[in-house]
């Protein structure tokens, strides 16, 4: 997994520390706040101590780890194109924005616009994803046999946990449609904006004063970014532009956009926007939930759910396989969800209920086409659970067995 570690907001307090080199690997360093930023994100997401010493040196061995594993994928010239980098970190961001409620708060957090998060994380992402690239390729050819998931059966059986209760789901998702009027609206209102920056007004003080994302207060900047950075809408209009033009409106899942580019080289452009988010109100909300209800009770009187999903459902990465979820864990989900599923029965429809998909939110209605209860493991049931287990078990040992091998090759230390 690619990951962003916390940014300079959460340790201000700090700033009297004077920063150190704590471990050397090949090329790369490991200074004494990288170790404390990747301690008090992992003791966050994992919810324990960060000031025990033990977990503090379990995250450094992770880290000269990573620094080994990257020295190796340089010496054997293993990368990434520029779109892996782009993408893997357009997700990371998204996740981001998702967890934090807004693009707002991602920029308080880290202390700094996204844009610019963009900027300082890059060379992070490529690092970690040369990797993983490292990784999956020595991972790729291993496997467990029959024998060998059997004898693991056999062995840690009594240590293996319980298979917790599991769902067999399908849904059926739709998001709010704004309002026509207010849609109406943000178009008269953006356009009188971009009318008078074509009659000369200052595009940096429009984007101050009506942007509604977090570049308004650069006047609307978005720094440089590579081809694939954007939405295709947006990806579109920039890239048609000539220097210092202004596009139309432009509208994507975000709301709606004036777009001028300031700059291009090559493939990255520097361009700066004034975004109108198409809001959605009571009404909108309402009228999805009306449709849903709908098709629910087409679905009660003997219609296919499957059929339904695949012509209606915008979830794209489950309308055209009926809705399919596939087989879930309660603690899968997010809690919402969860709570609307464990109350169903086999073979039950729910009623509509919000969920957050991606960069929006929109409701949904869930089928239980099957539950399994809740067991110990069994090799007849639950053959392809164990056999991960096993594969997963393998991986670490070859991978630490690695590891030590990589340490008498290449050189690293610690100063600690």
């Amino acid at each position: 997994m690619v990951i962003l570690v916390c940014g300079p907001a959460l340790f201000a307090q700090n700033q009297t520390i004077i920063d150190r080199i704590i471990a050397v690997v090949d090329k790369e360093i490991i200074t004494e706040s990288e170790l404390r930023e990747r301690v008090a994100l992992v003791a966050l997401q994992n919810r324990l101590d960060p000031g025990n010493t033990e977990f503090r040196n379990q995250i450094l061995d992770g880290m000269i780890t990573e620094k080994l594993v990257l020295a190796q994928a340089i010496l054997d010239s293993v990368t990434v194109t520029d779109e892996e980098v782009t993408g893997a970190l357009n997700q990371q961001l998204q996740n981001l924005v998702r967890q934090a409620g807004s693009e707002q708060r991602v920029e308080q957090y880290y202390g700094m616009p996204v844009s610019r998060i963009r900027r300082e994380y890059r060379d992070d992402i490529r690092k970690q994803l040369l990797v993983q690239r490292v990784r999956q390729t020595r991972e790729a050819s291993l496997i467990v046999s029959r024998r060998e998931i059997e004898e693991f059966f056999a062995t840690f059986q009594d240590s293996l946990p319980r298979v917790p209760d599991q769902y067999e789901l399908s849904n059926i998702f739709v998001t709010p449609k704004p309002d026509s009027n207010v849609e109406q609206q943000s178009y008269a209102r953006l356009r009188a904006v971009l009318d008078s920056i074509r009659a000369g007004g200052d595009f940096a003080d429009f984007a101050t004063r009506h942007s509604q994302d977090g570049t308004a207060a650069s006047g609307g900047d978005l720094g440089w970014a590579k081809r694939g950075t954007f939405v295709p809408e947006f990806e579109s209009a920039v890239f048609s532009l000539p220097e210092g033009g202004l596009s139309d409106i432009v509208k994507t899942e975000f709301g709606l956009h004036v777009i001028q580019l300031l700059e291009r080289r090559g493939e990255s452009v520097h361009a700066r926007h004034i975004l109108l988010r198409l809001d959605r109100g009571p009404a909108s909300d309402s009228a999805a939930v009306q449709f849903l209800r709908s098709l629910r009770q087409q679905i009660l009187k003997g219609s296919s759910f499957e059929e339904l999903a695949k012509k209606h459902s915008e979830d794209d990465e489950t309308k055209t396989l009926g809705g399919d979820l596939g087989t879930i864990t309660l603690d899968q989900l997010e809690p919402e969800f969860a709570g609307v599923v464990e109350k169903l029965e086999e073979g039950q429809v729910s009623e509509p209920h919000r969920i957050t998909l991606k960069n929006t939110y929109g409701f949904q209605i869930v089928w239980v086409r099957k539950k399994i209860p809740a067991h110990a493991m069994n090799l007849t049931d639950d053959y392809r659970r164990i056999e991960q287990i096993a594969l997963y078990v393998k991986k670490n040992r070859k991978n630490a067995e690695w590891v030590e091998e990589l340490k008498k090759t290449i050189y690293w230390e610690t100063r600690l």
